[in-house]
């Protein structure tokens, strides 16, 4: 018997299984993690991949926007600002040159708690923080057309800055293929039709299901979504970028700095490399967790653990996910379309009107449907919102883990496989046939 731990919001949740049924341990790689990490990012800055350095781009009379990502990504923000910000101190920037500008794209606005969590507090003393609005109207600018018909309409004061520099993080994303590089612009700082637009690109009626299946995690090569973003943020053209690379616990592997497309795909090959999970056989049970705080914050980005754990399972299997979910309901516009049963209704409206808490409601409602049963792992006090999804709440891996044994014997099931994922939401099963 081998006992198997899961970050859980900010806690942890544990399971015992018979480690010969275990075939998959999706671990991400063992790898070190760096320890100076401001002083790693000094050193990226430094030394740029595919563009000019900060001291080429920068002189002091210049306004600076930096672009972050807010409280849904854990990007090492604040490792990110204290080392920018110095080097553009350095570089004779005044503090009142520089903007911090909040890349929220659709999601709602940050508390100022959540400002300093994600900037960390002496940064929010010193600079200007800015909070996207992609409904403001006044302030988005109309900078040019996509071959694929999107206008793209993105925040005045980044259109408007001297110097626009981008950060976050490179992830897995199940329908751009990868987070982080172009997203900081599209959708971070974009207008309620840009985005909603380009994510209707996933949608695509020539497949039975009415889902694009290149519009995927890890998937850029025919992914037009994709090819979409790089477009709409190729109008803004980001003078610089700072993208981290991190490992499943969320601890830093690598940073990556300067073209903003030649830096992102050093990312994103660097990801592949430590989170891609080579897998040669799908399996009954998928054990997992989406990797703690804030990736479970609420269902709406939990749900990019089944996107991933679905990879690993046999159709008809069983998933079971740890997700504390404080902020369930955040956005109602996502839960509201998870509730509903018929998925094929659903289809037929996000088609009309696309938005994106609609199609991932979708979406995850067709994974879904392709199981025998989700057991939720979470708070008490959500248990009816899931029972409402039609997922099953548990109130523990441990009760979860007992009654899908139960299940599987109901089936028959004796010699059934497990996958454990402890880190699903960053973790890429991908399969390859052993031939």
């Amino acid at each position: 018997m081998k006992k198997y731990s899961f970050l859980y919001g900010t806690s942890c949740q544990s399971v015992t299984i018979d480690e010969g049924h275990v075939i998959n341990e999706l671990m991400g790689k063992d790898i070190s993690s760096i320890t100076d990490e401001v002083d790693a990012m000094r050193q990226a800055i430094e030394h740029p991949i595919g563009g000019n350095t900060l001291s080429q781009i920068v002189t002091p009379e210049k306004n600076i926007v930096i672009i972050v990502s807010d409280a849904t990504r854990d990007a090492h923000t604040p490792e990110i600002l204290q080392a920018l910000t110095g080097e553009l101190n350095a570089l004779g920037v005044r503090d009142d040159r520089i903007t911090i500008l909040i890349a929220l794209g659709t999601h709602r606005r940050q508390t100022e708690e959540e400002d300093v969590i994600v900037c960390g507090k002496d940064m929010v003393k010193r600079f200007s923080i800015v909070q996207h609005d992609c409904h403001d109207d006044e302030n988005l600018v109309y900078v040019g057309t996509t071959s694929y018909g999107n206008r793209v309409r993105l925040n005045r004061l980044a259109v408007e800055a001297d110097v626009v520099i981008a950060t976050g993080t490179v992830s897995f994303h199940d329908m751009a293929g990868f987070g982080g590089g172009r997203k900081a612009i599209v959708p971070g700082i974009a207008a309620y039709d840009t985005i909603m637009y380009n994510h209707a690109l996933a949608l695509d009626s020539r497949y039975e299901d009415g889902m694009d299946p290149h519009c995927n995690a890890g998937d850029i090569d025919h992914n037009r979504l994709h090819h979409d973003l790089m477009e709409g943020a190729s109008f803004l053209h980001p003078d610089f970028l700072i993208n981290t690379v991190l490992t499943g616990e969320e601890e830093l592997y690598a940073v990556v700095c300067g073209d903003w497309r030649d830096a992102w795909k050093e990312g994103c090959r660097l990801l592949q490399q430590i989170q891609g999970a080579p897998i040669m056989e799908r399996t009954d049970v998928v054990i997992g967790a989406c990797g703690g705080y804030p990736k479970d914050i609420n269902l709406y980005q939990a749900t990019k653990a089944h996107m991933n754990a679905i990879f690993a399972l046999k159709p008809g299997g069983i998933l079971i996910l740890a997700m504390a979910c404080p902020d369930i309901m955040e956005p109602p516009a996502f839960t509201d379309w998870f509730f509903r049963d018929d998925v094929q209704q659903v289809l037929e409206e996000v088609s009309k009107d696309f938005t994106i808490p609609a199609f991932s409601a979708y979406k995850t409602r067709i994974l879904m449907n392709t199981l025998d049963a989700v057991y939720i792992v979470t708070e008490k006090e959500n248990f009816p919102i899931i029972e409402k999804t039609g997922q099953i709440p548990m109130a523990s891996v441990e009760e979860a883990w007992q009654a899908a044994r139960e299940r599987l014997k109901k089936r028959g099931l004796t010699d059934y496989t497990v996958t454990v994922m402890p880190y699903a939401t960053s973790t890429l099963p991908i399969f390859t046939l052993n031939r």
